[in-house]
C-alpha cells in the first residue's frame, strides 16, 4: 500500500527533487554569480551553493529542487552563459548529502 501511494505522488509530477553540480570555465565576475546565479536560483526557490573554484578555475554551482525549476534554472543558466561566450558547461546529477537550509549562497 505505501509503494503504491508513492507511485502515484511521483506521477501527479509533486515535489521530485534533483539536485545538480553545473561547471563552467570561469571567465564570469564573481558579480554575475550574485547578480544572475543567485536570484535566478532564489526566484525558483532553489536550494544550493555557487562559487568560483580558484584552483581549477571553474565555477561550481550546487542546485537542488524541484525538478521542473532546476530545468528552468539550467535553460536560463545556458542564455545566458551563451551572452558571455561559454560553451563548456558539465552537468552532473548527485545524491544531496548536505542541507542547504532551503537558500542559495554565493561562496567568495
Amino acid at each position: 500500500m505505501l509503494l503504491a501511494t508513492f507511485f502515484s505522488f511521483l506521477k501527479k509530477g509533486e515535489a521530485v527533487n534533483k539536485c545538480l553540480r553545473v561547471f563552467f570555465d570561469a571567465k564570469v565576475p564573481l558579480e554575475f554569480l550574485r547578480d544572475f546565479v543567485q536570484k535566478e536560483a532564489q526566484k525558483l526557490g532553489l536550494e544550493g551553493t555557487a562559487q568560483i573554484m580558484e584552483s581549477s578555475e571553474k565555477v561550481l554551482i550546487v542546485i537542488c529542487g524541484k525538478k521542473q525549476k532546476t530545468d528552468e534554472f539550467l535553460d536560463m543558466l545556458h542564455k545566458e552563459l551563451a551572452d558571455h561566450a561559454i560553451q563548456a558547461v558539465e552537468i552532473e546529477a548527485f545524491v544531496k548529502t548536505k542541507d542547504y537550509r532551503g537558500v542559495f549562497r554565493v561562496i567568495e
